[in-house]
């Protein structure tokens, strides 16, 4: 999308806010434990309301974090155009104002707790408190813990345990509800892999995050241990997955198409070790989030045949 002649607060402005291709991080969790729970079940006790509710969440979660995100990054001063290196951001580029970004903040917030309030019915209460767990780090995330390279940790449990998991449970019928050994090392499959992406744009702005005080794990652990950091955590989700895949079907094409992001991986960790540093990089987050959407697929279709 053209990114010049934007208008303030314009309906573009805000789908660029948003970060569309976010999404794909929110929703493969959650597909792959909706996937596992419609394995168990069959269609005849698979329960659809909950599926699509904690999509919806997880979704808004995901644009409600990008929100809080480009703010307090702008508040910082974190975002200038003339040393940041990933895609441009809405507030710093003007193309969305400061106020009209918080009250924007509220909205996604108040609307994915409103979307994710059924959940009740269907997990009980303790779903209220993952509800103000996923808020509140949502927003500790980018003001605090990312600067105390926490970061990786969130990802894999708030976009690997907690969604994969909690989707699985909702799902599920009453009687069947708990999470068996598979479920939990899926969701642990799911962070490793999506944290790739955090790994990626860490690893790229390592030198400015250096220098704005922002210690995530990339800037702990230096360039070499980055790059081996990306491989390792892709094949850790790999492996993981061949595990669960294995304990769902006997059937040797799951693995074998497991495979292919395995390759993917590979190719791509081999493409960011050639470019090191610089804007270049964010070829590599877009081929990482292609490979995480290609694994959620995969994933999803070796759980079903």
């Amino acid at each position: 999308m053209d990114e010049n002649n934007i208008k303030t607060n314009s309906l573009k402005a805000w789908f660029l806010a948003s970060r569309p291709k976010t999404l794909i991080g929110a929703i493969v969790p959650v597909a792959i434990g909706v996937s596992l729970a419609f394995n168990q079940t069959g269609i005849e006790l698979f329960s659809f309301t909950p599926a699509i509710l904690c999509l919806l969440f997880a979704s808004i979660m995901q644009i409600d974090a990008n929100f809080i995100n480009d703010y307090f990054d702008y508040k910082r001063g974190n975002d200038k155009s003339e040393v940041r290196l990933g895609p441009k951001r809405a507030c710093t580029e003007g193309w969305i104002t400061s106020s009209a970004m918080k009250k924007a903040i509220i909205i996604t917030t108040i609307l994915a707790c409103t979307i994710g309030s059924p959940l009740i019915i269907y997990g009980g209460y303790e779903m209220v408190l993952v509800g103000i767990l996923c808020v509140a780090f949502c927003f500790l995330y980018t003001t605090k813990l990312s600067y105390l390279g926490l970061g990786d940790l969130l990802v894999l449990i708030f976009f690997g345990i907690v969604p994969t998991c909690l989707s699985y449970y909702v799902t599920m019928p009453r009687s069947e509800r708990n999470i068996p050994l598979e479920v939990f090392i899926a969701s642990l499959a799911c962070g490793f892999i999506i944290n790739t992406l955090l790994i990626v744009n860490n690893y790229r702005d390592r030198d400015n995050d250096q220098k704005a005080g922002k210690t995530t794990l990339i800037v702990y652990i230096g360039e070499k241990w980055g790059q081996r950091l990306y491989l390792i955590s892709g094949l850790v989700g790999e492996f993981l997955m061949l595990f669960v895949s294995k304990s769902y079907s006997e059937n040797m094409l799951s693995p074998t198409l497991l495979m292919v992001y395995l390759l993917l991986h590979f190719i791509t960790y081999e493409k960011m070790q050639k470019i090191k540093r610089g804007k270049e990089l964010n070829r590599i987050l877009g081929l990482t989030a292609r490979n995480i959407m290609i694994f959620g697929i995969l994933s999803i279709v070796s759980i079903l045949i």
